[in-house]
């Protein structure tokens, strides 16, 4: 069954028990994949976190020599045969030219792997976004998936690419300098280190109180990409219908929305930072205390302390990182939320396990007993429909709207799927041929034809390799290629956003002939002619049915019931009933539904 919607998010009370969140851990297997990569970027950020420490440990070897009074006299000579001076000069310039190199190299290791993570985690959650079927989209706003998609995945790179290393950062940085410091001195290390417990109550209190604010700020960002999408594909409308407050304040009323939750986390995030530098101070100020008690009883040296506090001031670095890393960690969740809602998403309409390609030509299609109604419905748009086409025929489908015509042209394109009764085709149940191997035989119009960005010929050779000939020659068919010829850059003519740049007749016309390119067994038609005038109708159909179309079946729907007139049966249907058929003169002959509509639209209906 298909997920409903976008996962839901957890309850605010899962939210205040989580300290970082379940769903930023989906990210570690795709990390995996790549683990030679990432293991070496551990192993080269624990390498520089060692290198990082070696110059404090020689300076405080140096301030120990130094206060010995023992010094060479001779620069030269202690530099043909080093002298403890020079050697720890040199020591300290190997440890940051490891730092350099190790450090360098890690940060290579970890962002390539950040965007190979980032590729993959967009590329399975654009997979199974397209794999959906049609009724999910009905009822969400392409901008907010749209955002899920960049905002929202590019947030998850971050965290590969930034609180991973952080993350080594603070693990290495402190285990390595408590294994110094306790060396040094178990005294002077539980000073430092006993007051740094007051954090762990510090850490759980932000997170689990920042997380919802988090969630819901990029909650409002999807909603603002939806309403800017919408507005700006509709400006035209929205400008006829002097809308643009209308608008403004929705936008205003998202953009709020997410103003108030980033300055509600901000003010949580800036309490908590400020905790830890007062902790930072409550352990310095009793380091230096204990040191000082600590060096007047011997027990340590000037050297050992200089390094003690060397490097103490060192870990105060990894406080904040961790201040940095939970409040990116707690962005990754919410949108790792929305990324991962949408990897995890399974179709209701998709392959069986049996199912086989249709290999051979499509030679009818069949309607047996099909009820359905649309999903979160309960309104039936067909009841008990049933109708054959052969090969080769042409059958017109007409009726008031909701009627249930376009329907039937979604089922056949497994759009949908019925509650009741089968589709079928050459006498198979649809469900028991592959998707992919039953669309590739089916050339689809639909009323509203959509073209993308793009040159012309892109649009009619959309997805396929086709040569200029073959593209020129569905346009022909198509009747568009007398307006294409006349366009300075030809089949090369940008189309625009959505077409645009064309008229609504040009634009259908242009959406046939890419429906016409693969020679498809089966032609739907959905309104397909209700742009065209009807010297130009007249024109297409001439060109579809004449003697190399006419071995394809057809199916039109269509309110101008000229258009159909030549259909070899027509379907007339009523509240999802088919009430009658036949062909056109025969039609006409029983005064029933078609003939009415017929008088209405030729103007022979007599005035009361």
């Amino acid at each position: 069954m298909a997920v409903p919607g976008v996962a839901q998010d957890s309850s605010d009370l899962e939210d205040q028990q989580q300290i970082v969140g379940r769903r930023i851990w989906m990210v570690v297997p795709y990390i995996l994949v790549y683990w030679r990569r990432a293991l070496g970027g551990i192993i080269s950020n624990a390498v520089a976190r060692a290198f990082d420490l070696i110059p404090f440990v020689a300076i405080g070897m140096a301030a120990d020599y130094y206060s010995s009074g023992v010094y060479t006299s001779d620069l030269i000579e202690s530099i043909v045969s080093p002298s403890p001076e020079v050697r720890f000069g040199l020591l300290i310039f190997a440890g940051f030219t490891g730092l350099a190199v190790a450090q360098g190299l890690s940060d290579y290791l970890w962002q390539s792997t950040a965007y190979k993570v980032q590729h993959d985690i967009r590329m399975d959650a654009t997979s199974s976004l397209m794999a959906m079927e049609a009724s999910y989209f009905e009822v969400r706003q392409s901008g907010n998936l749209m955002s899920v998609l960049s905002a929202d995945v590019a947030q998850l790179e971050d965290i590969v690419s930034d609180s991973s290393t952080s993350i080594i950062r603070l693990i290495v940085t402190f285990s390595t300098a408590f294994l110094i410091l306790i060396w040094m001195s178990y005294k002077l290390a539980l000073t430092l280190f006993l007051p740094l417990l007051l954090i762990a109550p510090m850490v759980y209190w932000f997170s689990t109180r920042v997380q919802r604010r988090y969630r819901r700020q990029r909650e409002s960002t999807g909603g603002i990409v939806a309403i800017l999408e919408n507005v700006l594909a509709g400006i035209t409308v929205v400008q006829a219908y002097n809308a643009t407050d209308h608008e403004r304040e929705r936008v205003h009323g998202e953009s709020a929305e997410y103003r108030d939750q980033a300055i509600s986390a901000s003010a949580i995030r800036n309490r908590f930072v400020p905790g830890l530098y007062v902790v930072a101070g409550v352990a310095f100020g009793l380091l230096v205390t204990v040191g000082g008690f600590l060096m007047a009883g011997d027990e340590i040296t000037v050297g050992q302390f200089v390094t003690f506090l060397l490097i103490s001031t060192r870990m105060t670095m990894p406080l904040f990182i961790m201040g940095l890393l939970l409040n990116q960690l707690q962005r990754g969740e919410a949108a790792a939320r929305r990324v991962f809602a949408l990897v995890e998403l399974t179709p209701s309409i998709s392959d069986n396990e049996l199912a086989i390609p249709l290999d051979d030509k499509i030679e009818s299609i069949e309607f047996s007993d099909v009820t359905f109604a649309y999903p979160g419905t309960e309104t039936r748009v067909l009841n008990d429909v049933s109708f054959s086409v052969d090969n080769g025929g042409f059958t017109g489908i007409m009726g008031h709207t909701g009627a249930g015509k376009s329907t039937i042209l979604k089922l056949i394109e497994r759009f949908y799927e019925p509650q009741v009764g089968q589709v079928l085709i050459n006498g198979v149940d649809i469900n028991e041929y592959t998707l992919e191997s039953v669309r590739s035989r089916i050339g689809f119009v639909s009323q509203e034809p959509f073209l993308f960005f793009g040159s012309l010929r892109d649009n009619v050779a959309y997805a396929r390799e086709s040569t200029d000939e073959e593209v020129e020659e569905a346009l022909r068919t198509a009747g568009a290629w007398e307006f294409v010829k006349d366009f300075e850059d030809g089949m090369q003519t940008m189309v625009g956003d959505r077409g645009v740049r064309l008229s609504g007749g040009q634009r259908a016309r242009v959406s046939l002939a890419r429906a016409l390119l693969t020679n498809p067994d089966v032609l739907i038609l959905d309104e397909a002619s209700a742009a065209l005038d009807a010297e130009t109708e007249k024109k297409i159909q001439q060109s579809l049915f004449g003697s190399e179309g006419g071995h394809r079946l057809t199916i039109a729907v269509a309110h101008r019931l000229a258009t159909i007139r030549n259909a070899g049966e027509i379907i007339c249907m009523v509240d999802g009933v088919i009430v009658e058929r036949g062909p056109h003169e025969a039609l006409l002959s029983s005064n029933g539904v078609y003939a009415s509509q017929w008088s209405i639209q030729t103007g022979d209906l007599l005035e009361e």
